[in-house]
C-alpha cells in the first residue's frame, strides 16, 4: 500500500485487512494457475482486464488466447411506414 486514504484507527484497520484479503485472493489466483504468472504481471493483468468479460479460470491458464469475435447484431426494420425518428420524404 502506498498511501491510506483514512487515517482513523478504523479505516487504518479496515484498509489493511482489505489489502491483505486481496493479497490472498492473488495468491491463490496464481497458485490454480497453470501458467507460470509472476505476482506483479499477474496483477497488472487482472487490473488491465477487469472490465471484460471472460472466464476467469480459462484465462488465468491461457492469459494469450485471442477470443472469437462475435457476429454483429443485426437491426431490423419495422415494416411500419412514418414511425420512428426519421420523417417520411413527400415529393410535392
Amino acid at each position: 500500500m502506498k498511501t491510506f486514504v483514512g487515517t482513523s484507527e478504523n479505516a487504518l484497520y479496515i484498509q489493511i485487512c482489505t489489502a491483505l484479503i486481496a493479497m490472498l485472493l492473488i495468491k491463490y489466483l496464481k497458485f490454480k494457475s497453470r501458467f507460470n504468472w509472476s505476482l506483479s504481471n499477474l496483477v497488472a493483468f487482472l487490473r488491465w482486464n477487469l472490465f471484460t468479460y471472460r472466464n476467469l479460470w480459462e484465462w488465468i491458464d491461457r492469459p494469450f488466447d485471442v477470443l472469437p469475435v462475435k457476429a454483429e447484431p443485426v437491426q431490423y426494420l419495422l415494416p411500419f411506414k412514418g414511425i420512428g425518428q426519421h420523417q417520411l420524404k413527400t415529393e410535392t
